[in-house]
């Protein structure tokens, strides 16, 4: 009886979800669908949204995408009605969150690579700057161990996709833009915060050579004025100005926009990354990097 009311109600059912806005649906949308159309649909009682969704996915129109993230984080569940990019389902798991790191690194053309994990920070609504008085030892201490990385990862055949949490930075430099043909804008860092990001985060840009390229690659488009404002404004606690400015200088960029960072304060030496292993001193910037490098 369901499914002969459902059939007869599906040319309408069809023409509905056709004409709403978005494509990209979670259970409890479709449910609030059901509840009100219920009636105009002449659809039974015992139609759940579970058997709904169901009759939904038969039609062939609705794909069900299937995020499981491990314990303690929680498994999504996002459906797609037609077609959408996977990067516009992505970009649905958690409100506000915006593609980062190596994936606004290839968004931005900054890449040669084919990165395999997507990368979305959700922002910390709480998170402050720290304020602790920081030392020789306490930047030596922090950047002999190993770099924390998140475990929120949802890996399937299909895709692999990283959760970030960052600090509140309020959005600073995330922007909206195509980036994918024939699908809708998407949230991510512009091309000054993303090259600060995997500066202080190169793990999550495929590594220190990675993060080398990227700048040399932006060497046309880039503002390092409007790069060191928004660095200033981050208001980091380690010195990522002496990292930043080397990356530039490695680059080949002018000598007066490195001056930009070379100017800024470099009371301690500091490190190109986390457990380096074998590494040479590059005394201009008072920086660690790989021996070699």
């Amino acid at each position: 009886m369901n499914k002969s009311r459902f059939q007869i109600a599906k040319p309408d059912i069809i023409r509905f979800f056709d004409e709403l806005p978005s494509r990209i649906h979670r259970t409890s949308d479709i449910a609030g669908h059901l509840v009100k159309q219920r009636d105009f649909w002449r659809l039974s009682r015992d139609t759940s949204s579970r058997k709904f969704i169901k009759l939904l996915i038969e039609t062939g129109r609705l794909k069900e995408i299937i995020f499981p993230f491990p314990p303690p984080y929680k498994r999504e569940v996002r459906y797609v009605w037609g077609t959408a990019s996977i990067y516009e389902v992505m970009q649905s798991i958690k409100p506000d969150c915006y593609f980062s790191y190596y994936t606004a690194v290839k968004f931005h053309g900054l890449t040669e690579q084919l990165p395999k994990t997507t990368y979305l920070t959700v922002e910390q609504f709480n998170s402050s700057i720290s304020s602790g008085e920081m030392t020789q030892t306490s930047i030596d201490r922090a950047f002999q161990g190993k770099p924390r990385v998140s475990t929120n990862i949802a890996e399937t055949k299909d895709f692999r996709v990283c959760i970030v949490q960052g600090r509140n930075t309020d959005r600073l430099g995330v922007i909206e833009q195509t980036v994918i043909p024939d699908a809708g804008p998407l949230r991510l860092t512009n091309l000054e915060r993303t090259l600060i990001d995997i500066t202080v985060r190169p793990i999550y840009a495929g590594g220190v050579f990675e993060v080398a390229k990227a700048f040399d690659l932006a060497k046309e488009k880039l503002s390092v004025n409007a790069l060191t404002a928004m660095l200033k404004k981050l208001k980091y606690t380690y010195p990522y100005h002496q990292a930043i400015g080397f990356y530039l200088e490695r680059a080949g960029y002018k000598s007066s926009l490195v001056d930009l960072l070379k100017k800024l304060p470099k009371d301690f030496d500091f490190y190109l990354a986390h457990k380096m292993g074998a590494t040479d001193y590059v005394k201009d910037w008072r920086l660690y990097v790989p021996k070699g490098f």
